[in-house]
C-alpha cells in the first residue's frame, strides 16, 4: 500500500460551520422510490426476464413502494415492452408512480415518452453527468455546454407533455455525481432546469435527484452538500430534494440517513443493496433502522424471508449471511456472554408486560420480520451455559435449573470442541441426555414399592449392578430420603445431596416428570437427572444418576 498518493483528498466539499443537521432527529419517513427493475437489474450478471421482472414489480407493490423505477426504455426493447405490458394489461394500482429514465437526448426522450402513454402515473427521470470528472474525461464539455444540454433536454420534454394528457406527471432531474460536482455548478444546473421546467405552469414539484453516484467522501460531507443545496436553491417549495446514493466505501446507509437529517424529502434505493459495483443503498436496511427507533418507515417487512426469496429467485443474487436484518446468522448468538444476556432478557420479556422490547443483543423483535426465535442462539465452542440452557429449554421444554448450567454447558463445549464444528439442537440435546439422564451404570433402579405409616416412609428398591439385583431397604421422611438411607446403607456413600429441582414435562397423558439432583460427594457436586412418567421413579433415577457420575470420576 505505498500508493496513496495518487489519490487526492475530496475536493468538493462546502463552507458549513453552522451546519443544523446533527442536532436533527430522524422522526418520520421520507418518501420510498425503489429502483430495482432499473438500477438494480442493469447490475444483475443475468438481467430479468419479463416473467422476473413482474413477479419483482408485484412485490415492490405489496411491500409498500409508490414510486417505482421501471426501466430504461430507450435502452433496449426488452425493457421498452416490459413497461408497455405494465400499462396495457393494467397491473400498475392505482396510487403507484411509474418511474423511467433518460438521458437528455430528443430521440431518447421521445421514445420514454412513448413507453408512458396511458399511464395513469409517471416520473419523467433525466439525468445528465455534471462532475468535473465526466465533463473532462467523457465529454469533454465546458460548465456552460454541460449546463444547455440539461436545460434543452429539460425544455424538449416540455414539449411533449401533450402526449401523456390524462396523466399525472412529475419531473425529475439528476445532475448525475453530483457530490463530485463543484456545488455552485450543481446548483446553477439545478436552478435552470426547474425554472425551465416551471412547476407553477406544469403544477407538481419538481424532483431534483441528488445522488453519490460514486462514494467519495465520508458521508458528514455529503450531508453538509445537501444541507448547502436546501439552504441555498431559490425556490425550495417548488422542489422535493430526492437522494440516491451508492456504496463504494460502505457508507451508503450512513450517506442517507445523514442527508435525511440534512433536510432530503426522499429517497432511491433497491432492496438489500442490489446495484452496480459495491451497490446501491439498501432501503430495507434504512426503512428498518427507523423501525427500530420507534418510527413507522411506511414499508411492509413483516415477512422479510419471502421478499429475500423473491429477491433471490428473480435477481440470481444472494444475502450474506451478516447482511443487516435479513442474513441468516444475524439475529444469531454464538458467544457464550451474548447468549447469557439474550436468554436473561427473553426470560424476563416472559414475566413482565414492558413497553419496549428491550432484548440485549437484538435491536429488533426477529418475529416482526417474519422469522422466529429458533435461531437466536446456536451453539458451537464459543458457546456458553446460557445459550445451552436456552436450547433445552425453547426447544425441548427442559428447565435446567441455574446451578446445573455450568456442567452441561462443559460437556456440550467438550463435544462441539472435538468435532471442530457447529452443533445442532439435537446434538445439544443429545449430549444432555447422554451424560445426565437416567445413567444407569453402574447402579440401575429396576423397580421399587413405597409405603407410608404416619409421617415415616420405607422404600424396597431392586438394584441391578454387575448383571446382578440386589433389595435394598430404606426409611426416611420421604421417599428420596427413605432411598438415600438405603443406598447408605448397602454401603454406596459418601455423598450428600444438596439441591433438588423437578418439573412437568409435556400435557395431559403424555406428561412425564424430570427431577434435577446435585449431590456432594467428597467436596465435589455431581449432577444427575432422572425422567419417568412417574415422578419418584424420576427422582430416584436423577439421584441414582448423579451417584453414577459420581463414580465414573
Amino acid at each position: 500500500m505505498k500508493n496513496a498518493h495518487k489519490y487526492r483528498p475530496f475536493r468538493f466539499s462546502v463552507d458549513l460551520p453552522d451546519r443544523m443537521w446533527p442536532d436533527k432527529k430522524l422522526d418520520k419517513a421520507p418518501i420510498w422510490c425503489s429502483v430495482d427493475l432499473r438500477d438494480g437489474n442493469q447490475a444483475l450478471p443475468v438481467p430479468m426476464n419479463v416473467d422476473q421482472k413482474l413477479e419483482y414489480f408485484k412485490l415492490l407493490c405489496d411491500v409498500g413502494f409508490k414510486e417505482i423505477e421501471v426501466g430504461f426504455p430507450s435502452a433496449s426493447q426488452i425493457e421498452f415492452d416490459f413497461i408497455r405490458k405494465l400499462i396495457d394489461d393494467n397491473l400498475i394500482p392505482d396510487d403507484v408512480y411509474i418511474q423511467v429514465l433518460t438521458q437528455a437526448r430528443p430521440h431518447l426522450i421521445e421514445r420514454t415518452v412513448e413507453a408512458v402513454q396511458g399511464a395513469k402515473n409517471v416520473v419523467l427521470h433525466m439525468y445528465v453527468a455534471t462532475s468535473e470528472m465526466h465533463r473532462n474525461i467523457v465529454f469533454k464539455r465546458s460548465q456552460e455546454e454541460v449546463k444547455k444540454i440539461a436545460v434543452d433536454g429539460t425544455s424538449y420534454l416540455k414539449t411533449l407533455l401533450p402526449r401523456l394528457e390524462g396523466s399525472n406527471v412529475l419531473y425529475e432531474f439528476s445532475p448525475e455525481a453530483f457530490n463530485m460536482t463543484e456545488p455552485d455548478f450543481a446548483l446553477d444546473v439545478c436552478q435552470a432546469v426547474v425554472d425551465t421546467w416551471n412547476p407553477d405552469e406544469v403544477g407538481g414539484k419538481v424532483i431534483l435527484n441528488l445522488p453519490t453516484t460514486i462514494e467519495g467522501s465520508t458521508p458528514n460531507v455529503y450531508a453538509d452538500q445537501i444541507e448547502w443545496f436546501c439552504r441555498n436553491f431559490k425556490g425550495r417549495d417548488r422542489i422535493i430534494v430526492s437522494i440516491h446514493t451508492h456504496n463504494d466505501r460502505g457508507t451508503g446507509v450512513a450517506s442517507t440517513e445523514l442527508a435525511l437529517l440534512a433536510g432530503a424529502d426522499r429517497v432511491e434505493g433497491t432492496l438489500f443493496g442490489n446495484g452496480e459495483r459495491t451497490g446501491n443503498l439498501d432501503i430495507v436496511t434504512v426503512a428498518l433502522n427507523l423501525y427500530t427507533m420507534g418510527v413507522d418507515p411506511g414499508l411492509d417487512f413483516s415477512n422479510l424471508p419471502q421478499i429475500r426469496s423473491i429477491y433471490e429467485r428473480c435477481t440470481g443474487m444472494s444475502i450474506h449471511p451478516r447482511h443487516p436484518y435479513a442474513g441468516d446468522l444475524v439475529f444469531t448468538a454464538f458467544s457464550g456472554s451474548h447468549q447469557d444476556a439474550i436468554k436473561k432478557g427473553m426470560d424476563l420479556l416472559k414475566q413482565e408486560q414492558k413497553e419496549y422490547w428491550e432484548i440485549p443483543y437484538l435491536p429488533v423483535d426477529p418475529q416482526d420480520l417474519g422469522r422466529s426465535y429458533k435461531a437466536i442462539i446456536r451453539i458451537n465452542s464459543q458457546s456458553g451455559k446460557g445459550g445451552v440452557s436456552y436450547i433445552l429449554q425453547e426447544e425441548y421444554g427442559l428447565e435446567v435449573p441455574k446451578k446445573m448450567h455450568p456442567y452441561v454447558g462443559k460437556k456440550v463445549n467438550e463435544v462441539s470442541d472435538k468435532l471442530v464444528r457447529e452443533l445442532s439442537t439435537q446434538e445439544v440435546y443429545n449430549v444432555f441426555m447422554e451424560n445426565f439422564v437416567n445413567i444407569s451404570e453402574p447402579l440401575d433402579l429396576e423397580d421399587y414399592t413405597i409405603k407410608t405409616k404416619g409421617k415415616e416412609v420405607s422404600i424396597e428398591a431392586d438394584i441391578k449392578t454387575n448383571r446382578k439385583t440386589e433389595s435394598i431397604t430404606g426409611k426416611g421422611n420421604g421417599p428420596i430420603d427413605a432411598f438415600v438411607n438405603a443406598l447408605k446403607a448397602r454401603g454406596w456413600n459418601n455423598f450428600d445431596i444438596v439441591d433438588y429441582h423437578e418439573q412437568a414435562l409435556g400435557k395431559g397423558s403424555s406428561t412425564e416428570a424430570v427431577a434435577y439432583i446435585c449431590i456432594n460427594r467428597n467436596g465435589v457436586d455431581y449432577w444427575g437427572v432422572g425422567r419417568h412418567t412417574d415422578t419418584i421413579a424420576a427422582s430416584l433415577h436423577a439421584l441414582l444418576s448423579a451417584y453414577n457420575l459420581s463414580e465414573k470420576e
